[in-house]
């Protein structure tokens, strides 16, 4: 089978979707197979999980909620494969998924829904491209998303189970995820990410390629040996000194990131972000990725690169700088999403603002989960900032539409309403030339009233779709089918990224 033919043995129509949006909806419970496939710079992995929901609502809304996980497979982690001009091979990569498949047990019809993230080198155009068409036929059951430094961070914090242990502990927690080629950071206090930032540390900036030699010098690597006066090249990386002092070096500056000491030139180089926000004092520190197998001693093999090194360079480095206790949050290498629940399903409310219908259906939008006041006066700016933090995690280039999504509380003034749709126009106008469609996604009835002021009076330019009736949660992504008319409303599939 080539690899473009990966998980096209059947394709959906929309009236096979149709009809199993309308066998969910008339039961209670479903249990259903899913897949979380993460394709990163470093290593690439897949899990397969058992999920089960329960309908909480009633009438023309059919939300389900998940009440219970359970992962039945895991692959082995492979080491990314790259063909010689630095592109992933996207066949190797598609075997090894295939084969997954056959050693879980599994095919691609026995596989409800699924997430495919892209990560590093992954969501360069070209590999982005090529995987993508590893899972062409299935886009309305899979959630492929790029995921840029401030999402990858954000995935990490989920996916390592640190926000849910600082929910669990009610406390604020500091959690790294140290990868192949970065550091993610995210402040968690009491299951709230309050705080994200990343750096170019890991532990593959210096590798060797499938013949041994150490041919992979990431730029970074490159700017640490400029830092230390060491000319770098495959036959000095022979020289385990040197690695060793490539190591220490790296884990002086990821320390200096993770308690917040002042950054010398080196590390405002490597400084991928704005640095991490500060706003609450941790009382523990978590670790995710494959440096973190080294720390918490789950692994002593080395693969070719420094991640042992800095491993144990780190953890020195931290015991002296900080009191503060490093915690295993469970899943460390396999951070990652376990898949996506697509059978949330819901119907709009009928206060649609649908000016130019034939832009429908659309499939995996991303969701901006921003809060609102409760019931005063609404901060255009507030609101725009919200918005902002929001967007800057979403790769418009590859996936030019978005949907705003919040809940309305208090009177539909105009004012307020106005002050809304300033906020949101503020928020978008740097990107306005780059977003196709915005749909505006509100639980509250005012819809078609607040579709109009941004369209009309603020004077949005592009396609916008403003529906009522909707709740949704940050990490959702969004199928929105064609109006019912009548009763004026419009199907909507909720696709929320799952965690273990």
């Amino acid at each position: 089978m080539h690899e473009t033919d990966f998980l096209h043995e059947h394709a959906m129509t929309e009236a096979e979707r149709a009809e199993l949006a309308r066998a969910i909806w008339s039961q209670e419970n479903i249990e259903f197979k899913t897949v979380g496939i993460d394709i990163g710079s470093s290593t690439s992995h897949l899990l397969f999980a058992k999920v089960a929901l329960q309908r909480q609502s009633q009438g023309l809304s059919s939300r389900f909620v998940v009440i219970g996980r359970e992962i039945v497979w895991r692959s082995p982690i492979l080491l990314t494969p790259f063909l010689p001009d630095g592109t992933i091979d996207a066949h190797a990569l598609g075997e090894f998924i295939r084969g997954c498949y056959r050693d879980a047990g599994l095919t691609q019809s026995e596989i409800d829904s699924g997430a495919v993230i892209l990560t590093g080198e992954a969501i360069k155009r070209k590999n982005a491209r090529a995987i993508d068409e590893l899972f062409a036929a299935d886009a309305g059951k899979f959630v492929c998303a790029t995921a840029g430094h401030l999402l990858e961070c954000r995935l990490a914090a989920h996916g390592s189970g640190a926000v849910a242990l600082s929910k669990a502990r009610e406390a604020c927690i500091l959690h790294a995820d140290i990868g192949g080629g970065t550091t993610k950071l995210a402040l968690i206090d009491r299951g709230t990410i309050i705080g994200l930032s990343a750096f170019a540390v890991g532990g593959r900036l210096v590798a060797t390629d499938t013949e041994g030699a150490w041919s992979r010098i990431d730029h970074s690597a490159q700017l640490v040996a400029n830092d230390l006066g060491i000319a770098l090249s495959p036959q000095a990386l022979t020289d385990p000194a040197l690695r060793q002092k490539i190591a220490q070096r790296l884990a002086a500056v990821a320390a200096d990131y993770i308690t917040d000491a002042p950054l010398d030139a080196l590390g405002q180089s490597l400084l991928l972000t704005e640095r991490l926000p500060r706003g609450r004092k941790p009382v523990a520190m978590t670790f995710s990725g494959g440096v973190a197998e080294y720390m918490f001693g789950h692994e002593q093999s080395e693969f070719g690169d420094i991640a042992k090194r800095l491993a144990g360079d780190l953890a020195h480095e931290l015991s002296r700088r900080s009191p503060l206790p490093l915690v295993d949050p469970g899943q460390r290498i396999r951070a990652t999403v376990i898949g996506a629940s697509q059978f949330t399903v819901q119907v709009s409310g009928k206060t649609i603002y649908l000016p130019d219908p034939y832009v429908l259906p659309v499939h995996n939008v991303p969701v901006v989960h921003v809060e609102l006041e409760s019931d005063g006066i609404i901060d255009a700016p507030r609101l725009a900032g919200a918005i902002r933090s929001g967007l800057a995690e979403i790769d418009l280039d590859r996936n030019p539409q978005v949907a705003i999504a919040f809940s309305w509380r208090g009177d539909p003034e105009h004012a307020r309403l106005k002050q809304a749709a300033e906020g949101i126009s503020q928020a978008l106008a740097p990107a306005s030339d780059r977003i196709k469609l915005l749909l505006l996604m509100i639980d509250g009835d005012i819809g078609k009233t607040l579709g109009r002021i941004l369209h009309r009076e603020v004077h949005w330019p592009g396609k916008i779709v403003s529906i009522d009736g909707m709740e949704l949660h940050a990490l959702d992504y969004v199928d929105v089918g064609e109006l019912i008319a009548p009763p004026g409303v419009v199907p909507v599939v909720i696709k929320s990224l799952l965690f273990a």
